[in-house]
């Protein structure tokens, strides 16, 4: 049995969809409100701030996946995310469970150095904080040997269906509602995005390979590391027209906050668009050297047909 926690996010319904695909059928979705993935999936509806929910969610599981997401809030992440972390860790303990903690790169620094599994954590803000607490609560555990974990890291998503991410919204779902795209502060610095599917296919693969536990993973991404202005010329070339953009000032942001709170809660991972923000992927490429990974043509291309279609498109 693998079981996913957090199931019904992007990242979540993907993992479920490559476990089946490739490794196991004896798979078990958990989340407040727990919906089947596969058709052969177990559910098992459960608030994991609850101790003894998450020691049951976990009851009987090989491996557990944590891909639980809550609300851009830093209230919310301050009072949710260790706490359900921490029962998540006993119950793994409880059980006798490997632990596959699905990580973002907020306590990371902000600057213009590139990003490797070795970067000391100096988080910006509240939530950059919270992600550093998690981490090392999951990398004490490790050291401590009382834990069987891996750590699997992803930089900014951008994807299909359900993927929420800054490129999502300011990007691809102004281009689907025929507006001028946004960029936040700079249109000349490179990223690092991944493809949320294969941010999934790639934990799964870390999950069910046993000597890559113990360790931190950057998951793969298009080594291309395009600016903004480039991402959005590959993506008019895909669209077949040329898609107008503004680049939205630091100012602007900062004035928005005042009136709106999903604003507000964007400010501290602004200093990243402010530079070069490259996400060194080399430790996995070299350990899985024939895993696909989607470029960013192939990648938008899915996008825009899934937009003409209003149908899912699962890769």
């Amino acid at each position: 049995m693998q079981t996913i926690l957090g199931a019904n996010g992007q990242i979540g319904e993907e993992l479920a969809r490559e476990l089946k695909r490739n490794f196991t059928s004896s798979i078990r979705i958990v989340s407040r409100d727990a919906k089947k993935v596969n058709d052969t999936d177990e559910v098992f509806s459960a608030d994991l701030s609850i101790r003894e929910k998450a020691i049951e969610a976990v009851k009987g599981s090989e491996i557990a996946y944590f891909t639980l997401g809550l609300p851009i809030s830093s209230d919310l992440w301050e009072k949710q995310f260790p706490l359900i972390l921490r029962n998540v860790i006993d119950a793994c303990k409880i059980n006798h469970t490997k632990l596959v903690f699905f990580d973002n790169t907020y306590m990371y620094p902000q600057d213009d150095r590139v990003l490797t599994e070795e970067t000391a954590f100096a988080p910006v803000g509240r939530k950059g904080r919270v992600r550093r607490k998690m981490a090392e609560m999951v990398l004490k555990e490790i050291a401590s040997g009382e834990l069987e974990a891996v750590i699997c890291r992803a930089p900014e998503f951008y994807g299909p269906d359900k993927t929420q991410s800054i490129t999502n919204t300011l990007i691809f779902n102004n281009i689907k509602e025929g507006k001028k795209l946004k960029v936040p502060l700079s249109a000349n610095k490179k990223r690092s995005l991944i493809w949320t599917p294969d941010a999934s296919r790639a934990a799964a693969l870390i999950g069910n390979t046993p000597d890559a536990f113990g360790q931190t993973w950057h998951l793969p991404v298009d080594k291309s590391h395009p600016t903004y202005k480039e991402f959005i010329r590959i993506a008019s070339g895909i669209y077949s027209r040329d898609l107008k953009y503004a680049v939205v000032p630091k100012l602007i942001f900062k004035i928005g906050s005042f009136f709106n709170k999903s604003v507000k809660e964007l400010l501290e991972l602004l200093p990243r668009y402010e530079h070069d923000n490259i996400f060194d992927d080399s430790k996995f490429r070299k350990k899985f050297p024939d895993f696909e990974v989607t470029t960013y043509k192939q990648g938008i291309s899915i996008i825009k047909n899934e937009q003409l279609s209003g149908n899912k498109i699962i890769k």
